[in-house]
């Protein structure tokens, strides 16, 4: 971690705020570079006079909202139909549960997308199904500024108030994930379970159509 901020350090030293917005855009597509590290470190090069506030967070944006139209790209270029014909091959999932997750995520998508940027962990990832329903990019990208503005500030504030104990900020946003990350696979856990028994019922109901009838 310590190699990630001294790599940060010397961007911002020699980039200013641009450098912010390129450790963040990185962060996207990058996960070992944590934002809740980049963030509050940029505040807290605010407060010691190194850089502008207001700079600083519009940069920040701008490389978020850029890094997830990145992995938007990557989930257009996978697509649903292509999506389909992975899931027929796979085990306990079908075509169907595609057009499913994806009628769902033309109903709330946009306030997937919302949310999903202040969740750790869910943060870069959401624009990949965003990407695979063709969501509009306009939209997109208005949902994606909305919900990374307000991480990227709260971040940056927290960063510039605790000044050189910004690194309590990665603490509790480490707690915070600890617990999205267990609610994550408790959902997991339980969807599996779901299919495992949807596929189970699916065998005996083929068994029952596929038994010769008594003489």
């Amino acid at each position: 971690m310590q190699g990630i901020i001294d790599w940060i350090v010397n961007l911002m030293e020699i980039l200013g705020a641009p450098g912010v917005g390129i450790a963040i855009l990185l962060e996207n597509v990058f996960p070992p570079i944590p934002s809740e590290v980049v963030l509050p470190l940029a505040g807290f090069t605010v407060a010691q006079g190194s850089l502008n506030m207001l700079a600083t967070f519009i940069w920040a944006t701008a490389g978020s909202v850029v890094g997830a139209y990145l992995l938007y790209g990557l989930g257009a270029w996978l697509g649903a139909d292509r999506l389909r014909r992975i899931a027929d091959k796979m085990w306990l999932v079908d075509a169907n549960d595609v057009d499913s997750a994806l009628h769902w995520f033309d109903k709330y998508g946009a306030a997937s997308v919302f949310f999903g940027r202040l969740i750790p962990g869910v943060r870069s990832l959401i624009s990949i199904p965003a990407g695979i329903d063709r969501m509009n990019l306009v939209k997109f990208g208005l949902w994606t500024l909305a919900g990374s503005g307000i991480w990227n500030a709260l971040l940056i504030y927290l960063g510039y108030l605790l000044g050189d104990q910004y690194t309590k900020v990665a603490d509790v946003v480490d707690q915070y994930s600890n617990i999205i990350y267990i609610v994550i696979a408790v959902a997991l856990i339980a969807l599996i379970t779901y299919l495992i028994r949807r596929n189970n019922k699916r065998k005996k109901s083929d068994q029952s159509r596929n038994r010769p009838p008594n003489n």
